[in-house]
């Protein structure tokens, strides 16, 4: 009998979770671009948001995405499925740079993100590879300088690659921030001390970088 409730009770918290979960459609009426262009398209049969970043743009780690609007995100979990190529023109130091900012405040002045660059995961440099996945948090800690002042801390390694759907899954509690890519159980990426703090809050944006052609499909956003 405790083990009939116990399942019961997994089934209705389940069901909570699948009812709070809100999946945002990516229409023009929802969206706006801070400093990318955007564009509603068909890729590899899938109905996707595409995302550029302005050319204007020549600092990196900057808030270039596309901002969500109608949402006012604390904690809880973020997930969508993204897809990058490289542009033509793509400079050398490109690596698809793709990912997710949150606690966007009204100016896009400051916010965190954590982004992926799919070259590096399945590069011959081993020091690549441990720079697959990023997180900063703008304006005052871009990856430059917490890869100097905190190395390793804020970077890690997962297997990824160009032209191909991955799942980001960003939750979010306090302070803290975890990603997990595809169907794990386990994070690939562990931050402790987001850099805005345990009270943030703010917008959601879909976040590319120079020399990234990129595509966000299926967001879904589960507020705690």
């Amino acid at each position: 009998m405790k083990r009939l409730q116990t399942m019961l009770l997994a089934f209705v918290l389940m069901g909570s979770t699948t009812v709070i979960a809100q999946k945002i459609k990516l229409t023009e009426d929802r969206l706006q671009a801070v400093d990318v262009s955007m564009s509603l398209e068909k890729i590899k049969g899938k109905k996707a948001l595409r995302v550029v970043k302005d050319s204007t743009v020549n600092e990196v780690d900057e808030p270039t995405f596309v901002r969500i609007n109608g949402i006012n995100f604390t904690n809880g979990t973020i997930e969508v499925k993204v897809l990058s190529r490289l542009l033509k023109d793509a400079p050398a130091y490109a690596r698809g740079f793709i990912g997710l900012a949150f606690h966007i405040n009204d100016s896009n002045t400051k916010y965190e993100s954590i982004y992926i660059r799919p070259t590096n995961g399945r590069a011959d440099d081993q020091v690549r590879r441990n720079h697959s996945i990023q997180y900063y948090s703008y304006p005052n800690y871009k990856f430059d300088r917490l890869r100097r002042e905190a190395p390793e801390k804020y970077e890690s390694y997962a297997d990824m690659a160009l032209d191909q759907w991955i799942t980001l899954r960003v939750v979010v509690n306090g302070s803290g921030a975890k990603l997990f890519l595809n169907d794990n159980k386990q994070p690939c990426l562990v931050v402790n001390d987001l850099k805005h703090g345990a009270n943030a809050s703010g917008a959601i944006g879909l976040w590319v970088e120079i020399g990234t052609e990129g595509y966000f499909r299926d967001l879904k956003v589960h507020q705690d």
